[in-house]
């Protein structure tokens, strides 16, 4: 994989330039993605920053994020060449730190449930996941060091952990969602893949604008308290996945840090239950204008699924929108005890099927407390697997200096 850091250390000391990272790039997308399928569109004579923080560094754009020099197609045939006038306050972002927005990466329409035809680098037989796909796979497979991810449901969490690579889902709008298409005004959340933890530490402190989300990995954290959750309410994962969890946990002892068990308190599984109505009620109105005029064009699931939200009542969605509430002050009051939470970012592997995205059962709670959560991958045999650390709200810092001692202790 590329790595943001080690590129950004190479331009720095003057042994690589910016458009020299950006060859290494397109390099690598012509050699991979024919077999992969994570683009949908390429710049094909991008500018090039000579200077800047994120100078050389690609990036590639989830495509239901907007960009003024490539198309923004949504994943769907309803939006086939559309072409916004302006980027996304997050691309403006991050051309302004001298980065080049790319590449496109496909996404599931809208960023829903449906699969697109893009395969796991680490084995074509099985999905990267979804519904950020494109920008999973693209950073597993070395294309770019960076991509941008949205997350309503598990749609960073999951696919970084199928694909081998690490991510973050930020605190609820830490990052910017103008220009970025909505499904969910209450979920969606922009969120970034890199080849490691430091890579998206680096990257988010650079576009957030908050120096210490990388400084706190250089010192690792002292004796963290971690409660290491099963979430049982969300079903039995595969024995791989507890395996993996089971090891990591191991990892973060061996590095100092104090891991018991925690099974959440109500209402936080009542809360977890509540997702879908309030996803689903506000992709309703979101989508309003594509169902109402383009119903036949929408892909099978999602159609089904805003059929189905067209039942949907408003004392519904007020009454999720009260259990939720509920559960952050809950989930609020057990940060006091707990540094950080470990638990699992999917059910099992990828499964081996080109028609599903997985599972977003474990990631669904944490989407909905708007908490920064971060995928760790676990090395090992087989297909990749991967870990959640989940830290209170606006403590993304604290989520990513545990991940990263996480990570370190299971290299070593």
């Amino acid at each position: 994989m590329l790595s943001l850091v080690d590129l950004r250390t190479r331009i720095i000391a003057g042994t690589l330039d910016p458009a020299g990272a950006i060859r290494l790039a397109e390099a690598a997308i012509a050699a991979r993605d024919p077999g992969i399928g994570a683009i949908v569109s390429r710049n094909p004579a991008p500018a090039i920053a000579g200077s800047g923080p994120l100078a050389g560094i690609a990036v590639g754009v989830k495509d239901i994020i907007d960009t003024a020099d490539l198309p923004t197609q949504m994943g769907s045939p309803i939006y086939a060449g559309w072409q916004p006038k302006a980027d996304a306050a997050i691309v403006a972002r991050l051309r302004a730190l001298g980065a080049v927005p790319l590449i496109k990466t496909t996404t599931s329409p809208f960023a829903s449930h449906d699969p697109t035809a893009t395969v796991n680098p680490r084995d074509p037989g099985h999905t990267p996941g979804g519904s950020s796909a494109g920008s999973a796979a693209a950073v597993a497979a070395g294309m770019v060091p960076l991509a941008l991810g949205t997350q309503t449901g598990g749609s960073v969490i999951r696919p970084a952990a199928f694909c081998g690579v690490a991510a973050i889902k930020p605190s609820f709008r830490l990052l910017p969602t103008v220009g970025v298409k909505t499904f969910s005004w209450a979920l969606d959340t922009v969120g970034l893949f890199g080849a490691g933890i430091r890579d998206i530490a680096q990257g988010l402190s650079l576009i957030a604008d908050r120096p210490a989300l990388d400084l706190d990995l250089d010192v690792a954290p002292q004796a963290p308290r971690i409660g290491l959750c099963l979430q049982g309410f969300a079903d039995a994962p595969d024995a791989d996945a507890l395996a993996a969890l089971t090891r990591a946990a191991r990892a973060a002892e061996a590095a100092g840090a104090r891991v018991v068990d925690l099974v959440l308190p109500s209402p936080l599984p009542e809360a977890w239950a509540c997702h879908a109505i309030i996803q689903d009620y506000e992709a309703r109105q979101a989508l309003a204008w594509e169902y109402a005029h383009h119903r036949a064009q929408l892909s099978p699931e999602l159609g089904a699924q805003l059929d189905a939200a067209q039942d949907l009542v408003a004392a519904q969605y007020d009454a999720a929108r009260r259990s939720a509430h509920r559960a952050r002050r809950v989930l609020k009051d057990l940060f006091g005890e707990f540094d950080a939470i470990l638990t699992l970012s999917a059910p099992g592997r990828a499964p081996a099927s080109l028609g599903t995205t997985g599972d977003a059962r474990f990631n669904r709670l944490w989407t909905l407390m708007g908490v920064p959560c971060v995928t760790v991958p676990v090395p090992g045999d087989g297909l990749p697997l991967g870990v959640q650390v989940v830290a209170r709200f606006g403590d993304d810092g604290r989520a990513l200096a545990v991940a990263g001692m996480i990570e370190r202790a299971l290299a070593a």
